[in-house]
């Protein structure tokens, strides 16, 4: 099988290229992306992309047909990624995670591609106080990322036929180790904090819920999505992906990283006005159809693994919030370099 992986020099994408290597040996796997953040690598002893068979440099706004060419599926995981970006750069946000990932699914249908995978997110649900979401729940995308997300999937799903099966996965809060690892997601932040800085800030309240999945469980996921079978959920299928028993409050996850690693004060901004993003997602249809594909992290382990992780390639940056670890930062910085235009386009390449 030939797998094109869109979006794989971000976060998840080193963690879901390695992975599908190790499942997938005999499978030819080809990467695109921009590389907006090829170079913010941490701790790597390689280039992840050298798991790759093939690297195209691309934007996923202006496909070209021969990168679909004897293509058998996709992974789609190109996006602006969190909800700064998306409010800053909000045409960006719509033309890539919106109109560009439905425009990439229409080519791969008619290009013959027979298996289009979504990265959606939770998010969607937005203010969501009463009860665990599930997919059928109303949705509440309070931010420009959120909102991408859902009129993507109002779109793709309907692409979906024998022929050609659609998968939008609404991943949970990303977490977790990688080899260009973010510290702008709530867990890796906290554990960036206590290790160099001796102290975690929760700019809020602490009463929000997030449901977290690792970066890891994600690939788990995504490699059952490739080859699931309409039995298991349709030619069409729009699913939450993570775990009911990772729906937490944030002030939760500060104690349990504190509990790991001594020493650390945890401050929590009691007089913060309520965050809206507050959300617990049921998953209970994801272990219906995917059981042999489950996620196998927890907290613990999580917390455990980016500790490891970053004291092994000697991270002790404490102004990591101004670091190449947070992607907002990244962008501004090509921008004022003028390599970036305010719709995020290369200012030096055509298409």
């Amino acid at each position: 099988m030939n797998i094109l992986i869109v979006g794989n020099m971000g976060y998840v994408g080193p963690v879901v290229v390695q992975h599908l290597r190790r499942v997938r040996p005999h499978d030819t796997l080809i990467g695109l992306d921009i590389g907006y953040f090829a170079h913010c690598l941490m701790g790597a002893g390689m280039w992840p992309e050298c798991y790759l068979d093939q690297q195209f440099i691309g934007d996923i706004r202006h496909i070209r047909p021969e990168w679909l060419e004897g293509v058998d599926a996709i992974v789609n995981l190109a996006a602006i990624s969190n909800d700064p970006m998306g409010n800053r750069f909000e045409e960006a946000t719509f033309g890539t995670n919106y109109k560009a990932a439905v425009e990439l699914a229409q080519k791969a249908k008619r290009a013959g591609v027979r298996s289009y995978v979504y990265a959606s997110s939770c998010s969607v649900y937005g203010c969501a106080e009463e009860g665990a979401k599930r997919e059928a729940s109303q949705l509440d995308p309070l931010t420009a990322y959120a909102r991408s997300k859902v009129e993507a999937e109002k779109e793709l799903l309907p692409l979906a036929d024998p022929d050609y099966r659609v998968t939008c996965l609404r991943f949970a809060t990303a977490c977790g180790m990688s080899d260009r690892l973010r510290l702008d997601l709530v867990v890796n932040d906290f554990v960036a904090g206590a290790l160099t800085q001796k102290k975690i800030v929760v700019l809020s309240d602490g009463t929000p819920w997030r449901p977290l999945i690792n970066v890891k469980d994600m690939a788990r996921a995504i490699e059952w999505a490739i080859e699931r079978k309409p039995e298991s959920g349709g030619n069409g299928l729009i699913v939450n992906v993570g775990s009911n028993e990772w729906n937490c409050q944030v002030r939760d996850l500060a104690t349990a990283v504190a509990d790991i690693i001594p020493g650390v004060d945890v401050s929590i901004n009691t007089n913060a006005q309520p965050d809206k993003r507050s959300y617990r997602v049921n998953y209970d249809l994801f272990q219906q159809l995917a059981p042999k594909h489950q996620p196998q992290s927890d907290l613990k382990s999580t917390i455990w693994e980016l500790k490891e992780g970053l004291e092994r390639a000697g991270f002790r940056d404490p102004n990591y919030r101004q670091s190449q670890y947070m992607r907002l930062t990244v962008l501004n910085g090509h921008l004022e370099r003028g390599l970036l235009t305010e719709r995020l386009d290369w200012s030096f390449r055509k298409g």
